[in-house]
C-alpha cells in the first residue's frame, strides 16, 4: 500500500548540544566513536549506517510494546497517531511492533493512514512470534496487513523462538526481495548466550537487546561482537518500560546536563545509550507528543553553532570520560 506523503515541519524543540561523556563498561575498553558510521542528514538529526547494506537510518526510533496496544478506542488510536504525527515530523523512521504487542499493529497501520505517511517515510519493523515452524510465513502476512503494508523493511524472530525454524524462512523471504533486513531480539540477559551463538553462526543484519546505563550486560561480548560481524543493534527497553524515567522523576540533573544540551533524564540515558559505536538505533515507547519530541531532540544538533556541520559528534555525543560521569550520576540519583 502507498501512503500520500506529509510534510516534515521544522524540529523545534531544544536539542543537543552534547560535548565530552564518557565509557561505563564493565570493565571492557571502549571501542572509539568510530565516526565513518555516524551521518549526520539534512533534516540535522544523527543517522547511522547499516553495515549489511550502507543505508542510513535515524538514531533514535519510535517503539510500540504496551503504549500502542489501545484496541478500537477512537481517542487513545487518535493519541497514538498523534505521537506517530510528531515521530515522523521530527525527522524519526524506523518503528517496532510485534504480533505479541497486542493491537499496535494494528494501531500503527491506522496511524499511517490517518497521517497519509508515504511508504518510504518509515522504516517499518516488526517481528516473528510462534512456536510453529509452519507458521511464519502466515503471521508475517497478517503483521503487514495489520501495517498497512506490503513489505516489511526489517523483520526479526522475537526473543529467538524457533529461530531454527523461523531465520531460514526469513532468509528465503530476503532473498527473494521480499523484506529487507532479518535479525532477532531479546530483552533477557540470560539468552545473551545463545544470542551469541546465532551471531556467530548466522547471517543475521539486526540484533535487538536491552541496553541502558544501569543494564550494561551487552557491552561485555554482544555489542563488541556485533561491531566485529557487521551487525547492526536496536536498542530497546531504554528507560526500563518508564520505571527509570519515573525513578529518577524529581532528581535533580548533574550540572554538566544544560552545558552539552541535555534538558531531562531521558535526553541523557538516549545520548548514552546512542553514543556507543555499535549502537543503530533506540526506540523508546511512549504515549506523549512531547516525550517524543524529546528524545528524538538527543540527537539532534543545536540550531546555532553545530547545524550543517559534516561531523557533529563532539558536540552532541557522550565521550568515554562523560559517559562515566552520565552513569554514576544516575547511579547516584537513585
Amino acid at each position: 500500500m502507498t501512503f500520500a506523503d506529509i510534510s516534515r515541519r521544522t524540529f523545534l524543540t531544544g536539542a543537543a548540544r552534547l560535548g565530552a561523556v564518557a565509557f561505563a563498561g564493565a570493565g571492557v575498553p571502549f571501542m572509539g566513536m568510530a565516526r565513518a558510521q555516524q551521518v549526520v542528514s539534512g533534516s540535522g538529526g544523527l543517522h547511522r549506517k547499516i553495515p549489511a547494506s550502507g543505508e542510513t537510518i535515524p538514531a533514535i526510533g519510535l517503539g510500540s510494546w504496551i503504549t500502542f496496544n489501545v484496541g478500537n478506542d477512537p481517542v487513545l488510536l487518535k493519541n497514538c497517531a498523534d505521537v506517530m504525527g510528531a515521530f515522523f515530523a521530527g525527522g524519526g523512521k524506523m518503528i517496532d511492533s510485534s504480533p505479541m504487542y497486542g493491537s499496535s499493529q494494528a494501531t500503527i497501520g491506522h496511524g499511517l493512514a490517518a497521517l497519509g505517511i508515504a511508504r518510504d517515510q518509515v522504516f517499518a519493523t516488526d517481528k516473528v512470534w510462534t512456536g510453529d515452524e509452519n507458521g511464519g510465513a502466515e503471521q508475517i502476512a497478517q503483521s503487514a496487513k495489520n501495517w498497512g503494508i506490503s513489505r516489511f523493511d526489517l523483520l526479526q524472530v522475537h526473543n529467538m523462538l524457533d529461530w531454527e525454524d523461523q531465520l531460514p524462512m526469513l532468509q528465503a523471504k530476503k532473498a527473494a526481495g521480499e523484506l529487507g533486513y532479518i535479525g532477532v531480539t531479546t530483552s533477557h540477559q540470560r539468552r545473551h548466550e545463545l544470542l551469541s551463538v546465532i551471531m556467530q553462526r548466522e547471517p543475521l543484519d539486526f540484533i535487538q537487546v536491552t541496553y541502558n546505563p544501569l543494564d550494561r550486560a551487552v557491552e561485555n561480548r554482544i555489542l563488541p561482537m556485533a561491531q566485529e560481524r557487521g551487525i547492526a543493534v536496536i536498542i530497546n527497553r531504554p528507560f526500563r518500560g518508564g520505571h527509570l524515567t519515573k525513578a529518577l522523576r524529581g532528581k535533580a540533573l548533574p550540572g554538566f546536563a544544560g552545558d552539552y544540551g541535555a534538558q531531562s533524564w531521558a535526553q541523557l540515558i538516549l545520548k548514552y545509550i546512542i553514543s556507543h559505536p555499535a549502537v543503530t538505533c533506540a526506540i523508546p515507547a511512549t504515549t506523549k507528543v512531547d516525550h517524543v519530541r524529546e528524545n528524538l531532540a538527543a540527537a539532534m544538533p543545536d540550531k546555532g553553532g553545530n547545524a550543517g556541520k559534516t561531523d557533529i559528534l563532539p558536540d552532541i555525543l557522550p565521550d568515554e570520560k562523560m559517559r562515566h560521569a552520565i552513569a554514576n550520576a544516575i547511579g547516584d540519583a537513585l
